[in-house]
């Protein structure tokens, strides 16, 4: 940070909502060319702090300064306008259109009146090269998966506005491995070239590997500004969370209870175009944990055990004989419970209240002509939101207000409220803080204690191995090998299982 003038000056912002004070004084300073982390846990207000700063909200005291100027950002174009981009965790794009009119979608280059097509694939083609991307701009945006779509909103947020300011909320989780370095390659280049880059994230070791500066947020008030090389990851956690993070370290040394009988088994169960046929066994107690690559067909094995899609070989098997997974409304009347990857398009319904999320998949597994008692509702929702620490604590909440943990404990809650015997989990970690992600896993170990069956998924490996029993390795839509858990089984065992697939 060659200059001493922070391009942003944030000073005593505070926001309110309803009694509810989500911002209290905080301060906060951007410098040209650095990468800062802004880091919380959820409901910190790291989001409500974006959302003042690109317009979405109105300050109720406070000021903001760009480039030694105060300003009052009115809108998020106004912020656009003042050079503040903002790429959300959540890609907001338009599918149907092409990646090239998604870059340029406000912006497009026209001529009498009329857009000039080649002249605009051209000029998208150049950007995505320059990001290291080999893409077809004139294909759907739609067609690629949802970790492209998360690079190409990145292009558009750089190329629209000549950003001073960019911010990028959670930008690396729906990303693998290379692709995080795709993008860490655009934001280093950026920051040479004196761009102020925010970066959202809950990935420690991302923060350690791009971040100059940290700002740290709890409960609405600032915990404190470093350098990154001046605090070490125990001392970032304390910070973020007010205590020490105990309790995963005991999950992987606690002895686990006896795997019990077979809950389900898929033999040769397969679905062309989305994974080959695999066989495996889901036991009562038992944690399977999946591991591979992004779009290793993880999400596809696990849509198919729910009936979400129909698998067009092989064979499913619970207590009783074969079963015939024609659809999530057959899986939950035997059981079977999922959590999609994608809280907010497949679960979450964010307009409805916290008690009607939570009771959604209870109701419908006994038809909407057989009403639940309001009185049994009440009962069993106060005791999910208290079972699993859901803040606010209030069930008529809207759900879509609350922080991306909590959203995600109101999923488990809608699930566990059906008892079901096999719980399915495709990355019910992502995008949340690590002390939410810690009471997750926690909960997790706990219900397979109690008797439950976990299918869990994640890309981060040090989670599969620290609540997993057996290993399910996945490489190119093909499960190429069962591993049991043990002191031999390591992330790098894990990685040569995929790099080789599954061959020694």
């Amino acid at each position: 940070m060659a200059e001493t003038q922070p391009v942003l000056r944030m000073t005593g912002i505070s926001k309110e909502f309803t009694a509810v004070r989500a911002l209290s004084e905080v301060d906060f300073r951007l410098y040209p060319g650095e990468i800062h982390a802004l880091l919380g846990e959820n409901g910190a207000g790291k989001s409500t702090l974006i959302k003042v700063l690109t317009g979405v909200y109105d300050l109720d005291a406070g000021a903001v300064e760009l480039n030694g100027e105060q300003v009052r950002i009115t809108s998020p174009h106004h912020a656009q306008q003042l050079g503040i981009s903002t790429v959300y965790q959540e890609v907001n794009l338009c599918p149907n259109l092409t990646v090239a009119e998604n870059i340029f979608l406000g912006r497009e280059q026209t001529a009498g009146g009329l857009i000039k097509w080649r002249s605009t694939r051209t000029a998208a083609r150049r950007l995505v090269a320059k990001f290291g991307l080999d893409l077809d701009v004139s294909a759907p945006l739609g067609e690629y998966p949802l970790a492209i779509q998360q690079l190409v909103a990145i292009v558009r947020a750089v190329e629209g506005s000549s950003a001073r300011v960019l911010i990028l909320d959670e930008p690396t989780s729906s990303l693998d491995r290379d692709e995080v370095q795709v993008l860490f390659s655009v934001m280093r280049r950026l920051k040479e070239e004196g761009v102020a880059i925010v970066f959202v994230s809950h990935f420690l070791d991302q923060i350690y590997e791009i971040c100059d500066r940290m700002t740290i947020l709890r409960n609405g008030r600032l915990v404190g500004e470093h350098l990154v090389s001046e605090l070490d990851r125990v001392g970032l956690v304390r910070a973020m969370i007010g205590k020490e993070l105990g309790g995963l370290e005991e999950l992987a040394e606690h002895d686990r209870p006896p795997i019990g009988d077979p809950v389900l088994r898929a033999e040769g169960l397969g679905r062309k175009g989305g994974i080959a046929p695999f066989d495996l066994d889901l036991r009562s107690g038992e944690v399977v944990g999946l591991a591979g690559l992004l779009g290793s067909g993880r999400t596809e094995l696990a849509r198919l055990l729910f009936g979400a899609d129909t698998a067009d070989s092989g064979r499913v098997e619970m207590p009783g004989g074969p079963v015939a997974l024609r659809g999530p409304h057959v899986a939950i009347g035997r059981g079977i419970a999922f959590c999609s990857e994608n809280r907010r398009a497949e679960g979450l319904i964010p307009e409805l209240t916290v008690r009607e999320n939570i009771i959604l998949a209870m109701q419908a597994a006994r038809g909407w002509t057989r009403r639940l008692p309001r009185e049994k509702v009440d009962e069993l929702v106060a005791r999910y939101i208290r079972v699993l620490d859901i803040r606010p604590g209030d069930p008529e909440a809207k759900a879509g207000a609350l922080s991306g943990g909590n959203q995600q404990k109101v999923l488990l809650a809608r699930w566990l409220i059906t008892e079901p015997k096999l719980l399915i989990l495709d990355e019910p970690t992502r995008g949340i803080d690590v002390g939410a992600k810690a009471e997750i896993q926690k909960l997790v170990a706990g219900l397979a204690a109690e008797g439950l069956s976990v299918l869990y998924i994640s890309a981060e490996l040090e989670e599969v191995l620290r609540l997993s029993h057996t290993i399910g390795v996945l490489r190119d839509r093909t499960l190429v090998a069962r591993l049991d858990n043990g002191p031999d089984v390591t992330e790098e065992r894990i990685m040569e299982t995929i790099a080789s697939g599954g061959h020694a």
